[in-house]
């Protein structure tokens, strides 16, 4: 099971950086087609007009892709910002019930975002819902893809929740097994 739950944690890094990717490539291609066209203009010829129609929007919903998908690798990785100047500070005992609170807490607000994110999409897609930008896309496929990151997230945090209460994980920053 561990192996599954990373291999899954791991997928969803990999689609969140193949989704910065895709961002990266229309981006300069736009980039490339404007100054090709600018070299076509400046020797007399007619322009290409190479564009990426509704990049900014297309962009965007790479984005959120990108963020929501990466999120359970994130979190698996210790990569998250934490503040941990008090938690360092405090004796084992407390710090372990921190963990274990902080943990429950995100993942019940993990929980109730997943919920209303999953309605949203829902109701996205029964009303047909689509982006006014220049390429209407239905707005449920984003949606669902954030729904998609939040459920990973979700996973992951009941996946670290349960190896806190197990003493499989001593501390959510030190998450080698307790020896």
């Amino acid at each position: 099971m561990r192996g599954f739950l990373d291999s899954l944690y791991r997928l969803g890094g990999y689609l969140s950086a193949l989704q910065l990717v895709l961002i990266m490539a229309m981006v300069v291609l736009q980039v490339l087609g404007r100054i090709l066209d600018k070299l076509l203009l400046a020797v007399g010829l007619n322009a290409l007009g190479l564009q990426v129609p509704g990049l900014a929007e297309l962009a965007g919903f790479l984005l959120l892709g990108a963020t929501f998908t990466g999120l359970a690798y994130t979190f698996s990785v210790g990569g998250h910002i934490r503040v941990d100047l008090v938690h360092r500070a405090l004796p084992d005992g407390v710090r372990r019930g921190l963990d274990l609170g902080v943990t429950a807490v995100a993942l019940a607000i993990t929980g109730y975002a997943l919920w209303y994110c999953g309605r949203l999409a829902y109701d996205s897609y029964d009303f047909g819902d689509v982006s006014i930008g220049m390429v209407p896309v239905p707005l449920w496929i984003p949606q669902t893809v954030m729904v998609v990151g939040l459920a990973w997230l979700a996973v992951a945090l009941a996946d670290a929740l349960a190896g806190l209460v197990s003493g499989r994980i001593r501390h959510l920053k030190d998450e080698s097994p307790q020896e």
